[in-house]
C-alpha cells in the first residue's frame, strides 16, 4: 500500500499555508522570497467553499489511473508512492482526465511540458512539506502501518475527528430544484 496525505476538513482554515510550503520545497531556492507568480504552481491545492476548505492532492493510489493511461509511461509506482518522471512526459493531459480526485496538473516549463501531482516530497527527509507546515495540523502522512493503527482505535461509525461539523443544515440539489431556484 502506497502512502498518501490526509487532508482533515474540520481542521484547515483555507490559509494556503501547505501550498507555499509544496512550491518552495520543489524549487532550487529553499526561500520564499524566490517564489514568482508565474511559476507558482503547487502540488497540492486548497479548495474553498462558503464555510468549508480543505486540501486536494494526490491519493497515490493503488491502480493509478494515472500511470495506466500514460503513453509514455512516464508515471510509476516507487518508493511507496506513485512518481512522475517528467523527462519522459509529453504534456497529452491523459493523466488529468483519469484522475479521478483531480489532483494532477500539466503546466508549461522551460523544459516543455510537465504533469505536476504530489510526491509526498521524496527529496525531503523530513518528509511532505505541507504537512510540517499546516499550522493547524490539518494534513497528515499516512502510511500502511500509520492508518491500521488508526482503524484499530477508531470506533465503527465514528469521525475521527471530535471537531466533525454537522451536515444538518445540508441541502439536497435534484435538476429540478436547481432549474426552479429551491433545494430540498
Amino acid at each position: 500500500m502506497n502512502r498518501f496525505i490526509r487532508a482533515d476538513a474540520t481542521r484547515c482554515i483555507g490559509c494556503r499555508t501547505c501550498e507555499v510550503a509544496c512550491v518552495v520545497s520543489h524549487q532550487e531556492q529553499q526561500d520564499c522570497a524566490a517564489l514568482s507568480a508565474t511559476a507558482f504552481a503547487p502540488r497540492i491545492r486548497v479548495i474553498k467553499a462558503d464555510t468549508f476548505s480543505t486540501a486536494l492532492t494526490c491519493r497515490h493510489c493503488e491502480d493509478a489511473p494515472c500511470a495506466r493511461v500514460c503513453p509514455t509511461h512516464a508515471i510509476r509506482r516507487g518508493s511507496g508512492a506513485i512518481l512522475v518522471e517528467q523527462s519522459r512526459c509529453i504534456g497529452c493531459k491523459s493523466c488529468m482526465v483519469a484522475c479521478p480526485f483531480g489532483a494532477m496538473q500539466v503546466v508549461k516549463s522551460a523544459q516543455g511540458a510537465e504533469a505536476l501531482k504530489c510526491d509526498l516530497c521524496q527529496h525531503r527527509d523530513g518528509g511532505p512539506a505541507c504537512v510540517d507546515a499546516c499550522p493547524t495540523q490539518a494534513l497528515e502522512c499516512l502510511d500502511p502501518e500509520k492508518l491500521q493503527r488508526a482503524r484499530l482505535h477508531t470506533p465503527r461509525g465514528i469521525y475521527p475527528s471530535s471537531q466533525a461539523r454537522s451536515i444538518s443544515s445540508a441541502r439536497i440539489f435534484t435538476p429540478a430544484s436547481i432549474f426552479s431556484g429551491s433545494g430540498t
